[in-house]
């Protein structure tokens, strides 16, 4: 954002958009955003796979709450968004509300309330989670381009490969990375985007010890690549897409549309969908509050959970590429970002005393 707004943006602009290699259509930013990102959706799934197996989610009563926590975090802000942008062609930009950041959320939820509650932690980090996955199946399902089915199906066969590999417990890294690359090539050909290859080489890899007693390869290449997503390709997918102009017609696209969507969406939707799911599935005794929590806790982290960031500018992309309006989304989701980090905060730091 720096950057954007200095005497450098215009060479910033023209570096992002630069053909790599020279002469082809993939500049810079789609390789950060095709390329780059898709072993931070690698990580994404690990952990997702991780905590089914081993984790949060992997007993189903002990799941239920922050399942249905993120489902209603997911589907208010989207509902409020469809409102704000009803009959209007910005209304395919509904999934830019429904994402939670993890990192960015835990972050300021340790730093504003260092002495929260374990089960608070834990269950946001269950609900980001499941929130993730959510936003995958969204962003496959919905923002997909034109199919081209043959191509996908090679992709499906090389997955089908690695799953069969996983059965038997194969550890190779060069098995799974090569099929990964594999499934890469088959989505970016065959229209869906091809960060998901990522997720697939996820699901696919063994978490169970290999044959010498060594930790799964699938918690290996976890614990490897988690610090490198964390330090390297986020601050680089920052660098890439938070570039937005600090001007009065950016500024004034917050009170339009889609900003004004994005903005309630994940302000005003995220902890009125998550709150409202926890009081009802607790009022209906189908799961119990965590020891030491009360609702002034999901209501706070509800907050938290606003902090859209990574995934939402991401989506952002997918629905708006090229347009106009990507920059006003661009501005609201880091508005939105702010505001609930720094009310969110407040607020878990209030409960947690």
């Amino acid at each position: 954002m720096a950057i954007s707004n200095s005497p450098f943006g215009p060479a910033y602009e023209r570096w992002l958009q630069a053909p790599l290699p020279a002469g082809t259509h993939m500049s810079l930013l789609h390789w950060v955003n095709d390329a780059v990102m898709a072993l931070f959706f690698f990580v994404v799934g690990a952990e997702v796979k991780r905590e089914f197996l081993y984790g949060e989610l992997k007993s189903r009563s002990a799941a239920m709450l922050p399942m249905a926590a993120a489902l209603g975090g997911m589907l208010v802000p989207a509902a409020i968004y469809g409102l704000c942008n009803a009959g209007l062609p910005t209304a395919g930009g509904w999934g830019i509300p429904m994402a939670t950041d993890i990192a960015f959320s835990l972050g300021v939820l340790s730093l504003a309330a260092p002495k929260a509650p374990r089960s608070l932690v834990v269950f946001l980090t269950a609900l980001a989670i499941v929130d993730d996955l959510g936003g995958i199946v969204v962003i496959a399902v919905f923002y997909a381009g034109s199919l081209n089915l043959p191509v996908l199906a090679g992709g499906l066969i090389v997955w089908l490969l690695m799953l069969a590999g996983c059965r038997r417990n194969w550890q190779s890294a060069w098995f799974y990375a090569v099929g990964g690359i594999l499934i890469w090539l088959a989505f970016f050909y065959g229209g869906i985007h091809p960060t998901m290859a990522g997720v697939l080489t996820g699901f696919a890899m063994p978490a169970v010890p290999g044959k010498d007693g060594r930790e799964g390869l699938l918690l290996r290449a976890e614990h490897a690549l988690t610090p490198v997503s964390a330090f390297v390709i986020m601050p680089v997918f920052a660098l890439a897409n938070a570039g937005i102009r600090l001007d009065l017609s950016g500024l004034t696209g917050l009170a339009s549309a889609p900003g004004l969507g994005v903005l309630a969406g994940l302000v005003l939707g995220k902890p009125i969908g998550i709150g409202l799911a926890v009081w009802l599935l607790t009022a209906l005794k189908k799961a119990s509050l965590p020891e030491g929590l009360t609702m002034k806790h999901f209501w706070a982290v509800g907050l938290l959970a606003g902090i859209g960031f990574t995934m939402s500018l991401f989506i952002a992309g997918l629905a708006f590429p090229g347009s106009p309006v990507l920059m006003t989304a661009k501005t609201a989701i880091i508005a939105a970002s702010l505001t609930a980090a720094i009310l969110g905060g407040f607020l878990v730091n209030r409960v947690s005393r």
